[in-house]
């Protein structure tokens, strides 16, 4: 029996993504009156090492399923390009697709959250307010509290769900993330009313 034997048959036990630290409780909190537990001092990094490695082997072996690492942990996951098969078992559920406008609004929202509903707005030049709530009922944004300007009003940033949901493990892996952060979107009149006499910044302030 090996280490990654046992964290094998443990993701594929799993029913959500499993955290390295998670992994490690389990393999070091197993009890078996029958045999002692060889890996009762497992740690860590020797879990994340595993993982990797039990990667590598999915990869070399051309298997149906991967290993893939999201921002709740690690998930045994079907290989994609066996997607169209794999469909067959599951015929009621049609992945719903975003519109165009959601699309957009999704995208603007991801890159300079928290923002408010106005800001968004004034970089799309249309009112947001269906799309915002389809978005919402999708799980893919929330509200993350009140804009520090007059009328206080609501931001909105993207959810754990909008991770799991596009494959990422943080935000920085969106593409381009930097670049975009950094460059000048049109405001809404109130937040622009916001800045008006205060000083002007003598050095740049980070992103």
């Amino acid at each position: 029996m090996s280490l990654i034997r046992i964290i094998e048959a443990l993701l594929f036990s799993a029913q959500k993504p499993l955290s390295i630290s998670e992994i490690a409780t389990a393999i070091k909190s197993a009890e078996d009156g029958d045999s002692p537990n060889e890996f009762s001092r497992v740690r860590q990094p020797e879990v994340a090492a595993a993982l990797e490695q039990l990667k590598i082997q999915y990869i070399e072996q051309e298997r149906a399923f991967q290993l893939t690492e999201k921002a709740e942990g690690w998930q045994l996951a079907t290989d994609p390009k066996y997607a169209q098969w794999v469909r067959q078992l599951f015929p009621a559920l049609k992945p719903a697709r975003l519109s165009a406008p959601a699309l957009e609004t999704l995208a603007i929202i991801a890159y300079r959250q928290p923002i408010t509903r106005a800001d968004v707005e004034a970089v799309r030049g249309v009112n947001i307010d269906g799309v915002l709530q389809t978005l919402m009922e999708r799980g893919l944004v929330k509200i993350a509290g009140r804009a520090e300007i007059p009328g206080r009003p609501l931001l909105y940033e993207t959810t754990q769900f909008f991770l799991d949901h596009f494959g990422l493990r943080n935000l920085d892996e969106l593409p381009n993330v930097e670049e975009l952060r950094r460059r000048d979107l049109p405001e809404s009149p109130a937040s622009a009313k916001a800045t008006v006499g205060k000083p002007t910044p003598t050095t740049t302030p980070e992103s």
